[in-house]
């Protein structure tokens, strides 16, 4: 795990321009966020937030009286992040907490949400790093009110004619240190309510995105 926590936090000043976020991932991050369905005045936990790519969108959709809680573990995507929340004029709509997700305490999060939990919980392209993914996940479940919203975004191989794009994506992967294989969304599958599961496919496949309302709470 610590390998891949160096290599992402080493590449975080230059992260949003070489992440392939303009040209590929942000269409994930576009479909997560839609199937989210965050509202005016909710507050949405990011998880593994980097450095705040989210954060335009969420707080868009959240509204003035809406607020996002970044988590993260790497502090220095966190000062990229806060830079970023700086510059926008963000800092009393968004929270950051320097914590590794496996050992995030949920009473923290109901701590800054008046006790009530997160409305809504998303992840982009963050639980398929984590070693722990299994921890970090029912960590911040437990940090969302019952009957909140669930968002994970993440990759997988390529499908149909996209499928010549297979190496490149195995490259941008281990570049970042994330498992390609982990299906992480899976989880998110299993602790729902599946009448209300919504997923999404980018780029002949390889970004997936899954929301749906979480159905159990599991405590860390």
């Amino acid at each position: 795990m610590a390998a891949p926590l160096r290599r992402y936090g080493l590449g975080a000043r230059w992260y949003d321009v070489l992440s392939g976020e303009r040209w590929v991932y942000r269409a994930g991050r576009e479909a997560g966020i839609s199937l989210l369905h965050p509202r005016p005045g909710d507050v949405v936990l990011d998880l593994g937030c980097g450095t705040g790519l989210n954060f335009a969108a969420l707080l868009t959709a959240v509204g003035p009286r809406g607020r996002v809680i970044g988590v993260d573990r790497s502090p220095d995507m966190l000062d990229m992040a806060r830079r970023r929340v700086g510059a926008a004029g963000w800092s009393d709509r968004v929270d950051l907490v320097e914590a590794d997700a496996a050992a995030l305490d949920p009473a923290e999060i109901r701590d800054r949400t008046d006790g009530r939990g997160a409305d809504a919980l998303l992840s982009t392209y963050a639980l398929s790093v984590f070693g722990e993914r299994e921890a970090a996940w029912a960590r911040a479940v437990a940090a969302v009110r019952p009957g909140g919203r669930a968002a994970v975004v993440d990759m997988q191989r390529p499908h149909g004619p996209w499928r010549v794009f297979t190496p490149l994506t195995l490259l941008a992967c281990a570049t970042g240190g994330a498992d390609i294989d982990a299906h992480p969304w899976r989880m998110l599958e299993r602790d729902a309510d599946p009448r209300s599961l919504e997923r999404a496919e980018r780029k002949g496949g390889h970004l997936v995105a899954v929301a749906a309302d979480l159905a159990i709470h599991p405590r860390p």
